[in-house]
């Protein structure tokens, strides 16, 4: 059992906790996937939290996936199969009914059926990503519109170029990385690191037959030979934003991981975004930055992990420069009592959260306190990300509030550089996955006695 955790006492965030600025410095084995205790979803809250907006729209996503309830839609996201007839004839049927779920009117909410029989959505010309019910709405909804357009013009193109990550047609570059570590310090310097072979990548899927097949599937004319590239290098920093962000905690906390035995880090929180479509390849690039590592365990833990992630037999033993993923279906203090204090799993040198959400939710709060305690009384050094300045602040005070030590927070120089929008909220500020951090080690109170207990001992 973890630690009986401390009184709170809850105070502001002081000047003292500064921004830092942070320099940078394989084989993949997946093993099996475990079950634990069920919990609050995260991906339940949000595919409810729809109708909040734009009522009946969580019936139109089920309807046009051929789906009769959430229940269904979570088993296919989990691995399973449906009862019934999930799936599509063809791809342009599968666009055309992915297309049908954003057609709602951005100023009034209204859906096609609620629509009277001389109205039809029509999407905005430039983005083509929203639609309205007619000019009036249009109109009334253009200030607001005004400020997001460009963005979602890019939004709606990496939605269907992300098709390609699915099928395997866009493979990432990879490989050992041809400069030191210290330099690569983001994005800029990681591009400037692969540009040939990242040039090379590109070109092949730009020309690939796949991308033909995508383009004459959606219905719309194919943008730009710039557009699609462009496209292609934003969905590439979304997919690798995960590892190379591990790595920045790694350097950043002082992880060593050239320890005898791997060092092993843990992803709390985990849900079907980090796991359901994840390839074991794409966390070689967290190997690549650390040559000579002595391997690296990453084990996801949350109650969204989809049952098909990583459930290999493979029993292979951790070797130096591997890189290893596997999955534990629950909460993560239910996890650290049946898996870690009993042994079978290694303690973590490192626990990582993408996106926690406990500012967000009672619900989700009341999930995420036990193991926020755990962390701070077993003095784990811990990562999170966050979308906003917004939830940066909120996050900051209520781990403040926990009498949590915060060591650093600041802008993720390996921030995902894909816009992503608020579903049922088109016109909202488009947000981009893991674009601050927040790192903490044990609690504040500690740290207090500690100082002065060192004030005593040495005579001050």
């Amino acid at each position: 059992m973890a630690p009986r955790p401390r009184r709170r006492r809850h105070k502001k965030p002081t000047s003292s906790v500064a921004p830092m600025v942070v320099t940078l410095p394989t084989d993949v084995t997946p093993v099996p996937l475990t079950l634990s205790k069920p919990g609050p979803s995260i991906d339940a809250l949000g595919f409810s939290s729809l109708e909040n907006n734009v009522p009946g729209l969580s019936q139109v996503i089920l309807q046009k996936l051929n789906m009769k309830s959430y229940e269904e839609y979570k088993l296919v996201v989990d691995g399973g199969t449906p009862a019934s007839g999930f799936g599509f004839r063809c791809l342009q049927e599968m666009f055309q009914k992915m297309e049908d779920t954003f057609k709602f009117c951005a100023h009034c909410r209204a859906l096609p059926s609620g629509l009277s029989d001389s109205k039809v959505l029509r999407h905005c010309k430039r983005c083509r990503n929203v639609y309205y019910c007619g000019p009036e709405c249009q109109r009334s909804d253009w200030p607001a519109h005004r400020k997001v357009c460009q963005e979602l013009c890019l939004i709606v193109v990496d939605r269907l170029m992300e098709w390609l990550l699915v099928t395997g047609d866009f493979v990432l570059p990879s490989g050992p990385w041809p400069q030191l570590t210290e330099v690569v310090q983001g994005w800029d310097t990681w591009f400037s690191m692969r540009r040939l072979q990242l040039d090379a990548t590109l070109d092949a899927v730009l020309g690939s037959h796949a991308m033909t097949t995508l383009w004459a599937s959606v219905g719309r004319p194919r943008p730009d030979l710039d557009v699609l590239q462009g496209s292609l290098k934003r969905l590439l920093t979304d997919v690798l934003s995960r590892p190379l962000t591990l790595g920045l905690g790694l350097r950043a906390l002082g992880i060593n991981v050239k320890k005898i035995g791997g060092s092993t880090l843990h992803v709390v929180g985990a849900s079907h975004v980090e796991t359901f479509l994840t390839r074991p390849g794409d966390y070689d690039e967290l190997g690549y930055m650390f040559p000579g590592h002595l391997g690296l365990r990453i084990i996801m833990v949350g109650v969204d992990v989809a049952a098909g992630f990583s459930e290999s037999t493979s029993s292979s033993p951790l070797e130096p420069g591997t890189v290893q993923l596997s999955g534990h279906k629950g909460l993560y203090h239910n996890f650290w009592e049946e898996q870690v204090e009993t042994g079978q799993t290694a303690h973590p040198d490192m626990v990582v959260a993408f996106h926690p959400g406990f500012h967000a939710s009672p619900d989700l709060m009341e999930a995420w306190l036990p193991t926020l305690l755990l962390l701070r009384d077993y003095e784990i050094p811990t990562l999170i990300t966050v979308y906003s300045r917004q939830e940066l602040a909120a996050s900051l005070q209520i781990l403040v509030d926990l009498d949590i030590h915060i060591t650093a927070y600041g802008a993720n120089p390996f921030m995902s550089l894909k816009p992503e929008q608020v579903y049922s909220n088109p016109n909202k500020q488009p947000v981009y996955c893991s674009a601050y951090y927040i790192m903490f080690l044990g609690s504040s109170c500690q740290l207090d006695k500690r100082q002065l207990e060192e004030k005593v001992d040495g005579g001050v």
